[in-house]
């Protein structure tokens, strides 16, 4: 599905339409040569590979080892005068790569229809409701299902694999495009982080739907977005390359993000607040193991429900509503595949044989997450004892620390720290600082710095009857520690082993 026979010359257009080329004088490279392959991984380079040379960290020795391995022209924002191979230079290497990406696959968005979920919280839960509602759709008409690129897997139809960022790098992104149309895929679901859409990695796709889900303090770093500012204005760049904007309007900044809106060709609403959302939301209830609420869209009103725990979940399901609205879904497929779908880490529920023990595994990992999981669970669950796990991340987000050090201080009656992703920081002093907000609370808490030690003694420990979150984590199945990702045991077995324990002390 690559342009992978076109010449060298029509990449130098691209640049130049685009105004990107530094240098205006010739080109010293033979222009009617093909590109067989675009490429900014040094080990993935075969003959006649363009080379991008990207990245704060980028050295020398990458470009040498491209060349030794047949990369003919290479394009950086700053020459190399030690390798011998022309250069294209560039103004702005990040852009120029999503352009070449875009062009060296085919332009790959262009041949399906892409649906594009950015949010604070709630961007994977969404994607998989979509998914699972666009599957249940497809099916029925005898086609396959559709592809999925979310922050727990990445699933094109012919690669499938634990992703490791939640929206892909341009080169990446562009061949899982090209991977859903080549496997006959005619839809897919995406999450796209506000660092994606900040340093262009989706430059080049476009989106039949843009869903904005909500906006809060989280990614504030030096490392990340310097102030909410400059957060809010990377999400609202999905908007311009959208056709049809799905938007919360209970959400922070609503008006901005409007207003961001209004330039896509259709805007479709949805609120459990305001009854002129062209999705509206209203008598949320939980009914046994599922919530249930009615809802009213421009083509029909009636009942739906999800099986998956917490009352805020609503909220997405309400946006996949309405991405099923613009896609002219039935209320029926709706219906059946909200109801089915499940979004592994989160939300999870497990409990005991004697149900006296509730454990909930959920990806909360910022304050804006956690406090919405642990009202939901209070209001869910208003009977028993909660207790709730986390740990923050070490070396950026650290505004996540007060975050949930209050969201747990407000609603939690029982606090265990553990690690949670330390990296470069000693786990204890992540916890300190989170004990700081905690105390202004007036709550006690316990550091464990091992999680899976740590997930015993939450549930075993639990006052009964008790429910347990175990947030931060979910599915995932590494820890990322000073000397990087070490293997570990998602939460959800852990949570299983622990019950496990638990019925076999009382059988």
């Amino acid at each position: 599905m690559s342009n992978a026979r076109l010449p060298l010359g029509d990449y130098v257009q691209l640049l130049l339409r685009h105004d990107l080329l530094a240098d205006q004088g010739p080109i010293p490279a033979d222009l009617t040569a093909p590109v067989s392959l675009v490429s900014c991984d040094s080990q993935v380079v075969i003959p006649r590979t363009l080379f991008v040379c990207k990245g704060a960290k980028f050295k020398e020795d990458y470009l040498r080892q491209a060349m030794d391995s047949g990369a003919f022209v290479y394009v950086s924002e700053q020459p190399y005068p030690n390798i011998p191979l022309p250069c294209l230079r560039v103004t702005d290497i990040r852009r120029a790569m999503g352009l070449l990406a875009d062009f060296f696959y085919g332009h790959p968005s262009g041949k399906l229809s892409i649906t594009g979920i950015t949010g604070t919280k709630g961007k994977t839960t969404t994607a998989y409701y979509i998914k699972s509602i666009v599957d249940t759709w497809l099916a029925a008409r005898g086609h396959r299902e559709s592809a999925l690129l979310s922050t727990i897997v990445t699933d094109d139809g012919v690669e499938r694999k634990t992703a490791k960022l939640t929206t892909p790098e341009p080169l990446d992104l562009q061949r899982h495009l090209s991977n859903a149309v080549s496997a006959g895929s005619d839809y897919l679901t995406m999450e796209v982080s506000s660092q994606a859409l900040k340093y262009g990695r989706v430059i080049g796709v476009d989106l039949t739907c843009a869903v904005f889900l909500n906006i809060g303090e989280d990614h504030i770093s030096p490392v990340e977005h310097p102030d909410l500012k400059d957060y809010l204005q990377s999400k609202l760049l999905i908007f311009k390359q959208a056709k049809t904007a799905c938007i919360s309007m209970d959400c922070d900044h609503a008006g901005q993000v409007a207003a961001a809106a209004a330039r896509c060709e259709r805007v479709l609403t949805f609120s459990q607040k305001n009854p002129q959302a062209d999705v509206y939301g209203t008598n949320v209830r939980k009914e046994g193991n599922r919530i249930a609420f009615h809802v009213r869209t421009p083509r029909y009103e009636g009942e739906l429900a999800i099986s998956t725990p917490g009352l805020f979940n609503v909220e997405n399901a309400l946006a996949a509503v309405a991405v099923a609205e613009a896609y002219h879904i039935p209320y029926e497929t709706v219906e059946e595949g909200l109801l089915k779908a499940f979004v592994p880490g989160r939300m999870e529920h497990y409990t005991s044989a004697d149900n006296q023990i509730s454990v909930i595994v959920d990806y909360s990992h910022n304050g804006m997450s956690l406090r919405n999981a642990l009202r939901s669970v209070r209001t869910e669950y208003p009977d028993r004892q909660l207790t709730v796990l986390f740990g923050c991340t070490g070396g950026k987000g650290i505004d996540r620390r007060e975050g949930m050090g209050n969201a747990a201080g407000e609603f939690a009656h029982r606090i265990i720290l553990t690690e949670d992703d330390p990296g470069p920081e000693e786990v204890e002093d992540i916890c300190a600082d989170i004990g700081v907000f905690l105390k202004r609370w007036n709550k006690d808490y316990t550091v464990i710095p091992n999680r899976e030690r740590a997930v015993e003694t939450a549930i075993l420990e639990a006052q009964r009857p008790a429910v347990v979150l175990l947030a931060g984590k979910g599915c995932e199945i590494f820890q990322k520690r000073k000397n990087g990702p070490e293997p570990c045991i998602p939460d959800g077995t852990l949570a299983q082993h622990a019950l496990e324990k638990y019925d076999r002390e009382r059988s």
